[in-house]
C-alpha cells in the first residue's frame, strides 16, 4: 500500500527544541510548565489515535475551517509546541504558543486504489498501523488529522486524530471534541451527556462522620469500620505495586507480550460496535456499574479466546492482572464535559485482575468483575500511584519515573479504559459523525482494550501487537459474543425473579 504522508514525516529535531531568546521574553500567559504525567507521556512516547467515522464524504474546505475556528481555539496546547526551559537547572520542558498552520497538519495521504476497493477495512487498519510506527514532526504543535475519504461499512469516511498524550489524556480530548461540536438533532445546542451518577467525588471518597447528638453509635462503628477497611485495603495494593515492580509479574500466556520483542512496535487498531442498551440490560440485572459489566465482558472474552487458541484442556483459571486506567477528576465535573475543555492529563492506575476460565454461569463474569472493582473503591490506590508519580518524576527526573512506571506496567497483561461519549449522534466540523473509536499506543502491553460510548453503541476497541495477534478480529468477535451471552443470561434471571 502506498501512502504519501504531508505532515507526519519524521523529524530529524531533538524531543525538545530549545527554549529560544525570543520565546523566553514571550508573555507569561504563552507559556504553561508540562505536567508531570504529560512528562512521563513524553518519555514513553504514548500517542492517543481516535478513528471517527462520518456519515458523508469530507468536504475538506468546510473540515479545516472546523478545525481552526474550532478545535484549536478551544484548546491552546493545540497551538503550542513543547520547548526546554533553560534557565532551570533541569530544563524542564514547557508549552509555549507558536502560530499554527492548519494545513500541516491535515493529511490526505495516496492509497493503493486497489486494495482500497477490494476492503476499505482492511485498508483504514493498515494505514492507522503504519501511524504507529511513524514519529511526529515535533518542530510543529503534536495533533494531525489523516483523513481517508472512502467508504467503508460504517461510514461514508474516516477522519484519524493522532495526538501525542503529553497534550491530555482521553477525558481532555473527548470534552475538546464534544464542546466543538454540535447535536445532529438540534444544531443549536451541544451534545447531551448522561446523567452523572450517584457518586460524585473520587472512588475512595467515604462518608462524613455522622453526628454523635444523633445517638446512632451502629451508624458510627459503619463509618469507623469503613475507614479501617480503607487503610488496610491500601497497605494490600501499596504493597502489591511495590512488588510488581520489583520482581511479581503476571505468568505467560497468548496475552503477554513475547519475551524480547520490541515494544515500539507497531499496533494494530480493530474495533466492533456493540448495544449499549445490552450493557445497561446486565448492568440493571445485575444491579452493578457499567465498568462492571464492560470487565466482566472482557473477561469473558479473553477467557473463551485463550482457551480456543490454546486447546489448554487441564487449566481452570489463570489469574492475570490489568491496567485500569482513571480519570481523576471529580464526577460532578462531568456534566459540563461539554461545555467546558479540560486540560492536561490528570489519569492514575488501578491494578485489578482478571481472571482467566471458563464459568458455567456467564454472570459469574461480571459478579467476579463486580466484587473486585467494589472492593477497588475502598482503597486509596489510585491517589497513591499518582502522588508517588508525580513525586518521582519532581525529584528524581522524567526518566527515573517512566523507568519505574513502564516497569510496572509492563509487569501486568493488559490495559483497560472506559471513556464517557455523548448520549446523541453529532455533527463535528460540519460532518454529522456515525462512531468514534478511540486508543492509544506506546504502552508495553501486547493488547490495550478501550470502551467508548457514542448514542445508543458502545465501541470495543482494541489496540493489539501487530505480529503476535494475527487474527485479532477473532479476539474481537469473542467481545460481541461474551455480551450476547451475558446478556441472555441477565434477561433469562431477570424473567426468572420477576415470576
Amino acid at each position: 500500500m502506498q501512502v504519501a504522508m504531508k505532515a507526519a514525516t519524521p523529524s530529524s529535531r531533538p524531543p525538545s527544541v530549545r527554549l529560544s531568546r525570543e520565546k523566553e521574553c514571550a508573555d507569561n500567559s504563552m507559556v504553561e510548565p508540562m505536567s508531570p504525567t504529560g512528562r512521563i507521556m513524553e518519555e514513553m512516547g504514548v500517542c492517543i489515535v481516535v478513528v471517527i467515522g462520518l456519515a458523508t464524504p469530507v468536504n475538506l474546505p468546510v473540515f479545516r475551517a472546523g478545525i481552526e475556528t474550532e478545535l484549536i481555539t478551544r484548546l491552546p496546547r493545540l497551538r503550542s509546541i513543547q520547548v526546554m526551559d533553560e534557565s532551570t537547572n533541569n530544563g524542564k520542558p514547557q508549552w509555549v504558543q507558536t502560530a499554527v498552520n492548519v494545513d500541516d497538519h491535515i493529511v490526505v495521504p495516496r492509497l493503493d486504489p486497489d486494495a482500497v476497493a477490494s476492503d476499505p477495512e482492511k485498508a483504514v487498519e493498515d494505514y492507522m498501523a503504519s501511524l504507529s510506527l511513524l514519529p511526529m514532526d515535533r518542530r510543529r504543535p503534536l495533533w494531525e488529522f489523516h483523513v481517508l475519504d472512502f467508504p467503508a461499512s460504517e461510514a461514508a469516511s474516516t477522519v484519524v486524530l493522532r495526538l501525542h498524550h503529553s497534550i491530555g489524556d482521553g477525558t481532555s480530548i473527548t470534552t475538546l471534541l464534544m464542546a466543538s461540536s454540535r447535536s445532529t438533532a438540534d444544531p443549536a445546542r451541544v451534545p447531551a451527556m448522561p446523567p452523572p451518577p450517584k457518586r460524585t467525588g473520587p472512588i475512595y471518597q467515604r462518608e462524613p462522620r455522622p453526628a454523635l447528638s444523633s445517638g446512632d453509635y451502629l451508624a458510627l462503628l459503619t463509618w469507623f469500620w469503613s475507614h479501617v477497611v480503607l487503610a488496610w485495603n491500601t497497605l494490600v495494593d501499596v504493597t502489591m505495586i511495590v512488588a510488581t515492580i520489583l520482581f511479581l509479574s503476571d505468568p505467560h500466556t497468548l496475552f503477554t507480550r513475547a519475551d524480547g520483542h520490541d515494544s515500539r512496535s507497531g499496533k494494530r487498531f480493530v474495533h466492533r460496535t456493540l448495544s449499549f442498551d445490552d450493557v445497561k440490560l446486565i448492568k440493571t440485572a445485575m444491579n452493578c456499574t457499567i465498568n462492571d459489566v464492560l470487565a466482566g465482558v472482557t473477561s469473558a472474552a479473553l477467557s473463551q479466546y485463550y482457551f480456543k487458541k490454546s486447546g489448554d484442556t487441564n487449566t481452570k483459571r489463570i489469574c492475570l492482572r490489568s491496567l485500569v486506567l482513571v480519570d481523576t477528576r471529580p464526577v460532578s465535573t462531568r456534566q459540563t464535559y461539554v461545555t467546558r475543555v479540560e486540560t492536561g492529563n490528570r489519569l492514575s492506575s488501578l491494578i485489578c485482575p482478571f481472571n482467566i476460565a471458563l464459568q458455567d454461569d456467564p454472570l459469574e463474569y461480571v459478579r467476579e468483575a463486580k466484587r473486585f472493582m467494589h472492593r477497588k473503591k475502598s482503597s486509596l490506590e489510585v491517589l497513591f500511584t499518582r502522588v508517588v508519580g508525580e513525586f518521582l518524576v519532581k525529584n528524581f527526573g522524567v526518566k527515573t519515573g517512566a523507568f519505574i512506571f513502564r516497569r510496572f506496567i509492563k509487569r501486568t497483561s493488559i490495559i483497560f479504559s472506559n471513556a464517557l461519549g455523548p448520549v446523541e449522534h453529532m455533527t463535528l466540523c460540519g460532518h454529522p459523525v456515525a462512531f468514534m473509536a478511540p486508543s492509544i499506543y506506546g504502552p508495553p502491553q501486547a493488547l490495550t482494550v478501550h470502551y467508548h460510548n457514542y448514542g445508543s453503541d458502545i465501541k470495543v476497541v482494541l489496540a493489539v501487537d501487530d505480529t503476535q495477534f494475527p487474527d485479532c478480529h477473532h479476539l474481537l468477535d469473542g467481545f460481541a459474543e461474551a455480551i450476547r451471552i451475558i446478556k441472555n443470561a441477565a434477561a433469562l434471571k431477570t424473567l426468572t425473579t420477576s415470576i
